[in-house]
């Protein structure tokens, strides 16, 4: 029998709220498929910032490298300074955990759901692979002039090979995998950015002649924006760097329904990967038994598939749709028709 240790980091606002929900499940659906699991929860997030100055303690890291994986409910408090939270908690865990990929599914369960019109779920189906340790998001770069008529603010995007490399790479043989038409579509903008796109660019190619079962193509940032919404349908699986797959991922969160549905994977192909509903923390909703958790349940979804148990995770998933496409009025926190625990109930009874 398989036993898996789960460290749980429920964070902020409502956060411990969706991942309690996603919890539930996890219970069920481990007596169901014949395995075990051990979760460890920490505090990490706003309240402990305020209460004790300390964002993550410096054994956090290490202790974490123990795990088979992070279950993670929000960061976000509205009494912390943005930027605090995030950089020291939810950067730093990406980056020391040297989880490189963030795996983002965009799938409309119920086309009633999709602002687009006459758009249905074989419309809105396709994964983005965004590079999640590089890029903008580096943190290099430096203020000339500070607070002068002469300011600078530099922002550096720092792109290596190996590192763009091993993002293309997974995004290949995620495609091989389980792209529905085996195409990777590269994400960039080769027309301005002709340093970092250039090397991303000629890597693709490169590594395209070791996949010959996948088909490939460009799109320029601003044009996948614009097909997100006209023809979403257009897409399978699509590659990007840490900026672009950050905006191009919520834009397909929104095509897909909404945040109450979109949930994310940090993932480390050889160590502890992290996953997340990306809606944030919500925090006008803590508290009230309102905030919609299948986005925290789809992660979990996710979560087990990494860790090796597919069926589980397939399991979930169902359920999921089954309760979005039966049950649900809407997707939006206190219009959904159930509380969060209710619906908690529904995706459990129905695994």
């Amino acid at each position: 029998m398989s036993r898996y240790k789960i460290a749980v980091i429920g964070g902020d606002g409502t956060g411990p709220e969706v991942v309690a929900e996603g919890l539930k499940v996890l219970e069920v659906t481990a007596q169901k498929n014949g395995f075990t699991y051990e979760s460890v929860s920490y505090d990490f997030g706003g309240e402990r910032y305020m209460k004790t100055g300390e964002i993550l303690p410096e054994s956090a890291v290490q202790e974490l490298k123990t795990f088979d994986a992070i279950y993670l409910g929000a960061i976000g408090h509205p009494d912390v300074k943005p930027g605090i939270l995030e950089k020291g908690i939810l950067l730093k865990l990406r980056f020391d955990l040297d989880q490189y990929i963030n795996l983002r599914p965009v799938q409309l369960y119920d086309a009633r759901f999709c602002p687009i019109k006459d758009k249905t779920p074989e419309d809105v189906d396709f994964t983005v692979v965004r590079e999640n340790s590089e890029g903008l998001y580096k943190g290099l770069g430096e203020f000339q002039n500070k607070g002068t008529p002469d300011e600078v603010a530099i922002q550096v995007s720092h792109n290596t090979r190996k590192g763009v490399e091993r993002c293309l790479r997974y995004a290949f043989e995620y495609t091989q995998k389980y792209g529905k038409k085996k195409q990777l579509t590269l994400c960039g903008k080769t027309n301005v950015l002709t340093y970092a796109f250039d090397l991303w660019e000629r890597a693709f190619y490169e590594l395209a002649k070791e996949y010959p079962d996948v088909q490939t193509d460009y799109a320029h940032v601003d044009a996948t924006t614009m097909w997100f919404v006209k023809n979403p349908e257009w897409f399978d699986v699509i590659v990007t760097d840490n900026m672009f797959g950050d905006i191009i991922t919520d834009l397909g969160a929104m095509i897909q329904g909404g945040m109450g549905l979109a949930a994310g994977g940090n993932i480390n192909p050889n160590g502890v990967s992290m996953f997340e509903p990306i809606g944030g923390s919500a925090p006008k909703y803590t508290g009230k038994n309102v905030i919609n958790p299948l986005a925290a349940i789809c992660a979990l979804s996710m979560l087990l598939r990494q860790v090796g148990e597919a069926t589980a995770g397939d399991q979930v998933e169902k359920s999921v749709r089954k309760i979005v496409t039966e049950k649900l009025k809407s997707l939006a926190a206190g219009r959904m028709g159930y509380s969060t625990t209710e619906i908690g109930d529904l995706v459990v009874a129905n695994l």
